[in-house]
């Protein structure tokens, strides 16, 4: 017997005969809430509404399609003491609101990510952190990290009660969906994990932003060897990777094997649609004495094969032209491609069974189908042991194992071996670990961008802090905020495979050529408000702002933090090289070897302008951009000489902050 608790309250009469409504109607009820049409039209009583048409739709979609489209007038700010290897990685990591952070990389990084994966939280009903604030982003964020409440503030928590179980979530995926894709490449897709509970809305909302017909498929794996059986009515053991491209006719092949030398693939495929195949002359050998074959049916077992015309066969090839008819595995346009790529297709005897032989070394397509058996596939026990192994302990119960999003890498990146790679939900950054693992086995040079909200392991109260539910060992062993274990696991992991690589080359053969260690680095950077004061925002045309507008820095702001922001709000990428020269106490900065000029210094002067213009040729850059601090020239007539050195010499750019 179970036993019930009072509350004090009442019996809810309401919910009590909403309870019985669903018992007879259950598709009546979404988000707690009756929907009256769809009850009257189950009654009998038909509602016909003019503008009816296939859509979907919720409560506060309006608002997030417009919150994708609204501008940030946050920054990223440069880290330096928590990353590693400054001055030559090609790795991001970010902290901040991830919704902010897409925003801010729209213009440094569009169309350049090759491959997206994230693993977003589960709609499980339990702490839900991303709650958006559409009115105070930045706000929001700073509360949500600690940064501004001393007394802590508490993750609220997407209960189906409040009647927006399911609105709440897509309220969150729908604008950083919609960013993602303007960062992806033409030819680039994305990867999400997904559990049964938003499968369905997922689903809806992708084909929404990316377009039904850029749907790849979705990747079932088998993420545990042994069922789990919280579901009441049965077991389960796998879980979804949606995977969609940005445009699926610009996108090659999944493949993480290629075909064995020799080996037949039969094009029978019992189960099939049966439809005919032409073969052109001279395209398939035959294992036969010259003869002239009649039309007939060679049909046997379970296979259906009919040859509706007459074949001749001369010198072992077919000299006419000849169709089959059959349940076939390969399309007709695959066969012709066959043909023009002159793969060998044979037929030893009748009835007949064609084949096509294989030379080996060539893409072999993966399938969907993520299993133990087929890929050797990585489980959830795996990523908790590959946690503890790496960090000492596992800190988290749902987190992915770098096999898994390897694998995935592997299967799409194959021929990209410089790509970007982003993951927005990164946690213990599981992503960063595959990629470097990755460019160890096959010598890429593959980037990567985490971004992370940094999350508190901790809620104060009374004053104190106090373990929040799930976060206890990792609160136990230091750890103030999720994004501190992800760098963490990126320095560990970093040092394992640099060690297991150098170990590797000592003991390599005489002639063998030793492998290189890949880019094991990162440079942090952390969301915050703007570094310039009163920002108007109009990041449609930063340029002609900043010329025509004057700030005050925000105190305690440096000269990197300003250097970096006009970095990213020009559309540069934040790993371009930067590099101070000095000149009578002042610091030029050169970005990107010369693609951008920065100089933050107060008492600008004229040896200045001339060392940029002697740097600009060095270079043989063509078109620089050059940045100055708007009140560091000393009189306005200083300003005027300066700028019309730079337009001799071909400098169009001109930009004052």
């Amino acid at each position: 017997m179970k036993e019930k608790e009072l509350n004090g309250q009442s019996l809810d009469i309401v919910a009590e005969n909403i309870e019985k409504l669903k018992e007879i109607f259950p598709n009546i009820v979404e988000d707690g809430k009756i929907d009256f049409e769809k009850l009257q039209n189950l009654l009998g009583n038909y509602i016909t509404p003019s503008n009816e048409r296939y859509n979907f739709s919720w409560f506060g979609k309006h608002l997030a399609v417009k919150f994708a489209q609204t501008p940030t007038t946050g920054t990223l700010r440069p880290c330096k003491i928590e990353s590693k290897n400054w001055d030559t990685t090609q790795n991001l990591y970010i902290e901040g609101d991830n919704l902010e952070v897409l925003k801010l990389l729209q213009k440094s990084y569009h169309k350049k990510i090759k491959m997206i994966y994230i693993d977003p939280p589960y709609n499980t009903g339990n702490d839900f952190v991303y709650n958006d604030d559409f009115k105070e982003s930045l706000e929001n964020y700073k509360k949500i990290t600690g940064q501004i409440d001393a007394e802590g503030n508490d993750i609220s928590t997407n209960s189906e009660k409040d009647g927006r179980y399911h609105t709440n979530w897509l309220n969150m995926m729908y604008p950083r969906l919609k960013l993602a894709r303007n960062l992806l490449a033409p030819d680039g897709v994305i990867f999400i994990s997904i559990d049964d509970d938003e499968y369905a809305n997922l689903k809806k909302i992708v084909d929404e932003i990316f377009g039904e017909a850029n749907f790849i498929t979705t990747f079932i794996w088998e993420k545990k060897d042994k069922p789990s059986f919280l579901n009441k009515n049965l077991g389960t053991k796998t879980e979804y990777i949606l995977c969609f491209a940005k445009d699926r006719n610009k996108t090659g092949a999944f493949s993480v094997d290629l075909t064995e030398a020799g080996k037949k693939y039969p094009f029978n495929n019992a189960g099939n649609g049966v439809k005919k195949l032409i073969f052109p002359s001279g395209s398939v050998k035959f294992d036969m004495k010259d003869c002239i074959i009649k039309p007939q049916d060679m049909s046997g077992g379970n296979i259906i094969t009919k040859l509706l015309t007459q074949l001749e066969i001369k010198d072992g090839v077919n000299k006419n032209e000849f169709v089959l008819e059959g349940e076939w595995r390969y399309s007709q346009s695959a066969l012709d491609e066959m043909v023009n790529n002159k793969e060998e297709i044979v037929i030893s005897k009748i009835p007949f069974r064609p084949n096509l032989v294989k030379e080996g070394g060539e893409i072999k397509k993966m399938h969907n189908l993520l299993s133990i058996k087929h890929y050797d596939i990585a489980t959830n026990e795996d990523a908790e042991a590959e946690q503890t192994k790496i960090l000492g302990a596992n800190y988290f119960d749902y987190a992915k194992p770098s096999g898994l999003i390897k694998l995935l890498a592997k299967a799409f990146l194959y021929n990209s071996p410089d790509a970007i790679v982003l993951d927005f939900f990164s946690g213990t950054s599981t992503t960063a670990h595959s990629i470097m693992q990755l460019n160890a086995e096959d010598g890429g040079t593959r980037k990567f961008i985490m971004v992370q909200l940094p999350e508190l392991t901790y809620k104060m109260q009374n004053g104190a802090k106090k373990a929040r539910k799930g976060c206890e060992k990792a609160f136990e062993d230091g750890y103030n905020n999720i994004c501190e274990i992800g760098k963490e696991r990126i320095r560990k992991t970093g040092e394992k495979i640099k060690q297991e690589i150098e170990n590797g080359n000592i003991q390599l053969k005489i002639g063998t050529s030793p492998k290189q260690v890949p880019d094991i680095g990162f440079k942090v950077f952390k969301l915050d408000t703007s570094n310039i004061k009163k920002w108007v925002g109009n990041s449609e045309n930063i340029a002609n702002e900043l010329q025509q507008s004057i700030f005050n820095y925000v105190e305690g702001r440096t000269q990197e933090d300003i250097l970096y922001e006009v970095m990213l709000k020009c559309g540069l990428e934040l790993t371009y090289p930067v590099k101070e020269i000095k000149l009578d106490e002042k610091i030029i900065y050169t970005i990107g070897n010369g693609a951008m000029f920065v100089c933050m210094d107060d008492d600008i002067t004229q040896e200045i302008a001339d060392k940029i213009v002697e740097m600009t040729k060095e270079n043989d850059m063509v078109e620089p951009v050059v940045v100055f601090k708007d009140n560091g020239f000393a009189t306005d007539s200083v300003k005027t000489n300066i700028k019309e050195t730079l337009r001799v010499a071909g400098i169009k750019d001109f930009i004052t902050v």
